[in-house]
């Protein structure tokens, strides 16, 4: 552990006399405590500096200030005074948890944990990769006060950048913020420092464009702020003449936020109505129309400028009224009207600012989880017990955030291993996976991932998944989609190798008859297969014998099914007595019946028998493709009896658009309808998805009622029997 006497000199006395400053925000224990943390900290900073060139010491005090202006926990303020202690003192963890509590150890970790995203962020955090980079950052802090924390850090380096000159590294600081914590910051609704870190990353990253908007407002902030408190008043007062109880707040709108609405509306500065804004909160509707009243009484309002989002609410069911005013001294003033429940509904609920701000995903678990933290934020006294309390559980406890090599994010489900990421990433690159780094370490292929961490696959140039990764116990996959790849490349290599063997034994078949120029298309066709690889899968597999193959290739069509390599005739026709099973009618009593499985039939679907030598009556649907070949001589009719609890195998085909859980999403609609799967293929190309299913069924009614409940699954397209 660093100890003081290692420190040159102890930190200014200015540093001091801030922690005075913020710590006398609180009272009785929690003051002492910061004075306490800041007493152990102090000696341990001296004149340490940060990459930046600022001081240590001053940006932990400066970063602790800005957390107690936003009243925030005495925890957090003391979290920033000690978040550069993992810098400098590799063995910090230890000694804070056993003088400070491991509260208070796991939060400084947190932003340790967060800080060292920062460089990711850069070749992250753009595009589509910014917003699962934010919830990766959110997601690694397991206390969300974290978030704050390096919030409030974030914005004291741009203040400390703003006064460097131009270089690479001060324009990487606002693009980070730009991308991941000013976006964070309004999500979480802390407004103040959102609108401090998009101004001062505007000023950095575009330095012309901010001096001429700060140019045209024609005033300092301070003027501003002044010219509102005077609106605030007056609007005050107009409310305790009506008997009217609510609240007034206000704010000159920022610089980046007047850039924006230039930019997204092509308007020009004079065209601004909103640039000074004031909102008032009252406790009915009715109020909100009464307010609405006295500010048109009080000054004059603009044309076209009112919004009722209270009778016509936005899709998002935001609600308020918008009006704009010709204020005192001839300045434009918007005024927002809305009731404390529609303000609550507005920061909290469906229509929470940054969803129509920035169009975020619509989860109701992660929304849970931002409004905890925002009623975390709230400036009230019991913001220490719900932190206490903790978050609720939601999505972001059940996603590991990891990154690739390039510091792209890739979201997978909690318990993921380095090889659901290798085929989350591409489908070959898990197949090739024969070894993993996380973090630079080489690690097991069946180690949980963490939250942040940075995984790199090693890949073979060619080969194929390990079948150990198919068993549960060894723990290789966690994912659904993954482990249906692995299965699928395996059924792959078994249809590869049947195919050959049954060209092989069709070229031989060839030989033998002196036919080997014999189209291999026509002969799946005469035998009722659409491909020929069907047709040479299906005779390397037994399904097509060698007399059919024969019969065709010498002309006679007439040789039977799939399967069939002797007849028996018979002609007489169904009577009424029922087999043994109890399936089927067929006119012969206990005559051994097969189901075809070339159309698999299956009750009620209008059947017919066709009697072959050693395998008794094979049974087809009538509308099978097969059957218009047969001789008629050696069909019989056929039909169901009564149903005994038989179950029948069926085949359906899915296709979807590819998405995380849909295997998942089917699979529970078959077990929950007690459907046993005997097989199950799945083939992703692009996007899309398609699965076959060798389903064991009751009857078709049975199975169009599951079929039902499969398109009704987000994505299928289509769910039908083969």
């Amino acid at each position: 552990m660093m100890t003081g006497s290692q420190v040159a000199v102890i930190p200014s006395q200015t540093s001091d006399r801030a922690v005075t400053v913020l710590a006398d925000r609180y009272a009785g224990e929690d003051r002492e405590r910061i004075f306490q943390v800041w007493g152990y900290a102090a000696p341990r900073y001296g004149e340490r500096t940060l990459e930046e060139g600022e001081s240590a010491a001053q940006r932990a005090v400066q970063a602790a200030e800005t957390l107690s202006s936003l009243r925030a926990d005495p925890e957090s303020v003391c979290a920033a005074l000690l978040m550069f202690l993992p810098r400098f003192d590799p063995a910090w963890r230890e000694p804070v948890a056993a003088r400070f509590g491991e509260v208070l150890a796991a939060l400084v970790e947190g932003v340790r944990r967060m800080d060292r995203m920062g460089a990711l962020a850069a070749p992250a955090g753009k595009g589509a990769q910014a917003e699962p980079l934010r919830q990766m950052l959110l997601a690694m802090a397991q206390d969300l006060r974290v978030v704050l924390v390096k919030l409030a850090d974030q914005t004291q380096t741009l203040r400390h950048e703003v006064k460097r000159g131009p270089s690479p590294a001060r324009t990487a600081a606002a693009r980070e913020t730009m991308d991941l914590f000013a976006p964070l910051a309004n999500r979480l609704g802390v407004w103040q420092l959102k609108w401090e870190l998009e101004d001062l990353a505007f000023r950095i990253l575009e330095p012309e464009f901010y001096k001429r908007i700060a140019g045209l407002l024609d005033e300092k902030r301070a003027d501003r702020e002044a010219y509102i408190a005077r609106v605030i008043a007056s609007l005050e007062e107009q409310l305790r003449s009506a008997g009217i109880a609510g609240e007034v707040s206000g704010r000159p709108k920022h610089i980046y936020s007047i850039y924006r609405k230039m930019q997204r509306k092509e308007l020009e500065f004079s065209d601004l109505y909103d640039v000074l804004a004031v909102r008032v909160l009252v406790e009915s509707v009715r109020d909100c129309y009464a307010v609405l009243g006295l500010a048109h009484q009080l000054w004059a309002p603009i044309p076209k400028e009112f919004d009722d989002y209270i009778a016509k609410p936005k899709a998002n069911d935001y609600r308020s009224l918008h009006t704009a005013v010709i204020g005192p001294e001839n300045k434009a003033v918007e005024i927002q009207i809305r009731t404390f429940e529609m303000h609550r509904h507005a920061e909290l609920g469906v229509a929470a600012h940054w969803r129509y701000k920035e169009g975020g995903r619509q989860d109701a678990g992660y929304q849970e989880k931002i409004a905890w933290l925002r009623q975390l934020l709230a400036w009230k006294d019991e913001v220490a017990t719900m932190a206490a309390a903790g978050p609720p559980e939601g999505p972001l406890d059940d996603a590991v955030y990891v990154l690739t090599p390039q510091g792209q994010v890739v979201a997978l489900g909690k318990g993921a291993t380095p090889v659901d990421f290798a085929y989350h990433v591409h489908t070959s690159l898990g197949h090739r996976c024969r070894g993993a780094k996380v973090d630079g370490t080489i690690v097991p292929l069946n180690t949980p991932l963490a939250v942040g961490q940075r995984v790199e696959i090693i890949a073979a140039k060619e080969g194929g998944p390990s079948r150990d990764w198919l068993n549960p116990a060894l723990g290789y996959i966690h994912s659904p989609r993954a482990r249906a790849k692995v299965r699928q490349w395996f059924n792959t290599q078994n249809l590869q190798a049947d195919m050959a063997r049954g060209r092989a034994m069709v070229e031989r078949e060839l030989r033998r008859l002196g036919l080997t120029g014999f189209a291999l298309d026509k002969l799946a066709d005469r035998l009722g297969f659409a491909k020929i690889e069907e047709l040479l899968v299906a005779v390397a597999r037994g399904e097509v014998g060698s007399r059919p193959l024969r019969a065709v290739l010498q002309g006679d069509e007439a040789a039977g099914p799939a399967g069939d390599d002797g007849v028996l005739p018979l002609t007489r026709p169904a009577s009424a007595p029922a087999t043994p099973s109890g399936i089927l009618v067929v006119g012969v009593d206990r005559l051994l019946t097969v189901l075809a499985k070339c159309c698999k039939p299956a009750p009620p679907d209008p059947i017919v028998g066709f009697v072959s030598r050693g395998r008794g009556v094979t049974i087809h649907r009538r509308t099978c493709p097969n059957v218009p070949r047969l001789p008629e001589e050696r069909l019989m009719e056929a039909d169901w009896g009564q149903a005994d609890g038989s179950r029948f195998v069926v085949d359906v085909r899915v296709e979807a658009s590819d998405r995380q859980g849909l295997l998942r999403d089917i699979s529970e609609i078959l077990s929950r309808e007690r459907i046993n799967v005997i097989a199950a293929n799945t083939l992703t190309r692009g996007s899309t998805a398609g699965m076959g299913f060798t389903l064991e069924i009751l009857d078709v009614p049975q199975l169009e009622r599951v079929l039902g409940m499969i398109r009704e699954v987000a994505g299928v397209e289509r769910a039908a029997r083969k």
